[in-house]
């Protein structure tokens, strides 16, 4: 699980499995395969971040997701 913060500041763990996808609206709406959107104060390459390490420390390696380019990084 990822830890993200509603915009009210409340922390909380989402189960990453279950994104289907973020936008940018402008704040990041997480949308779950549930069809229930989330809204939390993490920008959407900070929320991919944690998806990729959270991945990788299952040893699932994030490879699927890892040749994305997040703004910033080289």
């Amino acid at each position: 699980m990822i830890k993200v913060t509603r915009l009210n500041g409340e922390d909380f763990w989402l189960n990453p499995h279950l994104i289907e996808f973020m936008e940018d609206t402008p704040d990041t709406v997480v949308s779950l395969i549930s069809g229930k959107k989330v809204v939390v104060r993490e920008e959407t390459e900070e929320v991919l971040k944690k998806i990729i390490e959270y991945r990788r420390s299952l040893g699932e390696g994030g490879s699927e997701i890892a040749p994305i380019r997040i703004r910033g990084e080289q």
